[in-house]
């Protein structure tokens, strides 16, 4: 089985290499390849019912806690409904 490597969490989109788990973890312990330890642990998402743009909105607020510009946040986060977790949850509603 030749599964894809992702260098980004598939749910909010934060770089591996930003992680301090380096990767959230599986039902059986292992690390995902998909999503960050702060999306998803033991098999689960730990926002089970957000949608897009809820995490959209979180993930702005979070970069403006780093210091990142509203204006540059947005962008940074326009990409979201992209990612793997989201593609299939139908059109983006605002």
């Amino acid at each position: 089985m030749n599964e894809k490597k992702y260098s980004s969490c598939q749910s909010c989109g934060l770089p591996f290499d930003k992680d301090p788990g380096k990767g959230g973890t599986e039902a059986d312990g292992s690390k995902s390849r998909m999503y960050c330890s702060y999306c998803y642990r033991e098999g689960l998402f730990v926002k089970p019912d957000w949608t897009v743009v809820q995490m959209q909105e979180y993930v702005r607020k979070k970069l403006g806690e780093y210091g990142i510009p509203a204006m540059l946040a947005g962008l940074l986060t326009k990409g979201i409904p992209k990612l793997e977790r989201w593609k299939h949850t139908g059109p983006v509603k605002e």
